[in-house]
This record gives structure tokens, C-alpha cells and sequence, in this order.
């Protein structure tokens, strides 16, 4: 189910801003690590962080540690279950279909991403999972919390690649 974003005057809005924010953060430190720049924070009910994570798949050698997988692990494990059903992921960039796959089997309460992924993007641009027969869970999405600076955050570290 696709939520549009509240008012930017709007409290929620502006939590929002904030965690979408951290999020950023990650991205940038995961493009100097050079990972693609992709953030991913996860805060419970309380308003609260819990989990936070960065892609590390060329540091890690590891295929799944996209930053929301990073981040759903360690909620998971600061928890204590892998029902995260009152929390919230904040990623930069939609969601790949594994990472979909994930946060539908982690029964998320919501996902707030900042860009659409329209290569790969599993919750509304390529595929809409969440939305389809095969899930069993379906967590509000909302979509373009500072979008545009998510979007030229990855814009400037694949241009910077190609020069390189």
C-alpha cells in the first residue's frame, strides 16, 4: 500500500527527516568504504534506534549484506525475535527484491525510502512485492523523504566511478 509523504511542516515529517538523515549518513560512509552509498536505519515504536546499517557486500564478501539485511540482522539480534512488527526501516534506495523479500518476512510495520531504484526497486518501480500473492505480510510504504538527496547522493558516486 503506497502512503504519500505527510506535509513538510508536519511532526511526522519531521521525524521522518531525521532518521531518513542517519540514514544518509550511512550512505556516505559506505560509498568512501566504496559500496555503493546506500544507508539503512531501523527505529521501534518509541521513536527509538535499534539497528542501523551501510552496505558492506565488497567489504564483507558477502552477496546479501545489502544495508537493509545488515540492518534487519541486527534488530533482529537487539530484539531478540525476527518479528520486528512495531518498527520502521528508513533506507535510502528501494529496496532490491531480496531485501524486499527480507523486509516482508520481518513483518516491518513500515519502509521509508528516499529514491526509487528503477533498475532494480521491488517495492513499487520494478516489482511491487509487498503488494503481491506471494506475501504474506504488507507493510506501509512511503517513498521521498529527501529523495532528491538520496537520488543525487548514489548520481555523484557512480559519476565519480566512471571517472576513475
Amino acid at each position: 500500500m503506497q502512503i504519500p509523504p505527510p506535509a513538510l511542516t508536519d511532526p511526522t515529517y519531521l521525524a521522518h527527516y531525521h532518521w531518513m538523515s542517519r540514514a544518509i549518513a550511512l550512505a556516505a560512509a559506505a560509498g568512501a568504504a566504496g559500496e555503493v552509498p546506500v544507508g539503512a536505519v531501523i527505529i521501534n515504536a518509541d521513536q527509538q534506534l535499534i539497528a542501523e546499517g551501510e552496505n558492506r557486500r565488497e567489504r564483507d564478501h558477502d552477496p546479501t549484506a545489502h544495508a537493509e539485511v545488515v540492518a534487519l540482522r541486527q534488530a533482529g539480534a537487539v530484539l531478540g525475535t525476527w518479528h520486528l512488527d512495531d518498527c520502521i526501516l528508513y533506507v535510502t534506495l528501494e529496496p532490491c527484491p531480496m531485501c524486499a523479500g527480507a523486509i516482508v518476512q520481518s513483518r516491518l510495520a513500515q519502509v521509508i525510502y528516499g529514491t526509487d531504484d528503477p533498475k532494480a526497486g521491488a517495492l513499487r518501480t520494478v516489482l511491487n512485492i509487498p503488494d503481491s500473492a506471494a506475501s504474506n505480510h504488507r507493510p506501509q510504504i512511503w517513498t521521498g523523504i529527501l529523495g532528491s538527496t538520496c537520488r543525487q547522493q548514489l548520481q555523484d558516486w557512480f559519476a565519480q566511478r566512471r571517472r576513475s
